[in-house]
């Protein structure tokens, strides 16, 4: 075989091995997304400053233990068609925690103790249909939006509580816009 004959194959083997490896790359993340990971595009406002629309979300294909503070999404069925059929939003208690809010004061307390929100973009002064205390229930959380004054969630009784088999998953990073990847 000849040198030329040689730095051909050569050649060709690299590009057969670095297509190779491309194409196993996109299969695996594919698969990623498509077992561990799932894609939600943000509509609305009601959390902004955290996000907006337009952003798109990475969450997790699976959410076993709701935890305050996390971001969900969740597909509950409200039986009317006046709610979006995806909710993006913070949970704020879980099962079995007390939720109370002094509208005046804007301030949301959990179990008697006040809440440090610093991704709330406002003091919560919309009551919706909220009349509290609520104690959430056995499988449920209480979820609200940072955008609280412009957030329809657990305060409107078309929403309420949250059936924990609802969550889609919670919210990782986001992608779009690119290079705002963090969310809080």
């Amino acid at each position: 075989m000849s040198d030329k004959t040689k730095k051909e194959s050569s050649a060709l083997s690299l590009v057969y091995d670095t297509v190779s490896v491309m194409a196993s790359a996109v299969v695996l993340v594919g698969l990623s997304f498509l077992i561990l990971f799932r894609t939600v595009g943000v509509v609305g406002d009601s959390m902004y400053p955290t996000l907006r629309t337009g952003d798109r979300i990475v969450l997790t294909a699976g959410y076993t233990e709701p935890v305050y503070g996390d971001i969900v999404v969740t597909c509950q069925p409200d039986g009317t068609e006046t709610i979006p059929d995806v909710l993006v939003k913070r949970i704020i208690a879980t099962e079995g925690q007390t939720v109370d809010i002094d509208f005046q004061k804007g301030i949301v307390y959990i179990d008697g103790e006040e809440l440090d929100e610093p991704y709330a973009a406002d003091p919560t002064r919309d009551r919706e249909d909220f009349t509290g205390p609520v104690v959430v229930p056995e499988g449920c959380v209480f979820v609200m939006g940072d955008n609280r004054n412009h957030s329809t969630d657990s305060r409107d009784n078309r929403i309420g509580f949250i059936r924990e088999e609802y969550i889609m998953g919670k919210a990782l990073f986001r992608i779009v816009p690119f290079g705002q990847f963090e969310i809080g």
